[in-house]
């Protein structure tokens, strides 16, 4: 995996146990196991449907990353992006806010964005749900 975020979830005792029990008795390896195993399962169930979301929003789905060079690059071109993005949208560290509002029009990601306090800043305004 390239990277994982950690999430919490509430669930009744009766499901906590049932999920301690089959991991007890060899089924998963750990709590965590059935549920990142759920959680594949229903994503596979419902793979169609994602990808008919994702075709209609022009939306890309992986790990993304731009550092400064590129960006700069971008910006000697009078290039400008608009971010459709599912999973990981990386800008480095390197990478300024000036040069960020340069570039970037519109920002949608499903999943995690990564970037400075300061660039996050800088984009806000672009940022789209």
């Amino acid at each position: 995996m390239i990277d994982t975020e950690k999430i919490t979830i509430n669930m009744s005792v009766v499901d906590l146990g049932q999920i301690d029990l089959l991991a007890s008795e060899g089924f998963y390896s750990s709590r965590t196991d059935f549920i990142r195993t759920a959680i594949r399962n229903q994503l596979s169930t419902h793979s169609q449907e994602v990808h008919q979301v994702v075709t209609r929003k022009a939306m890309a789905i992986g790990a993304f990353s731009y550092n400064r060079r590129e960006l700069e690059s971008l910006r000697e071109r009078n290039e400008h992006l608009d971010v459709k993005a599912i999973g990981l949208f990386y800008i480095a560290d390197d990478v300024t806010p000036e040069l960020a509002q340069a570039v970037f029009n519109s920002i949608e990601i499903r999943g995690v964005f990564r970037a400075s306090n300061a660039v996050r800043a800088a984009l806000k305004d672009r940022m789209r749900d």
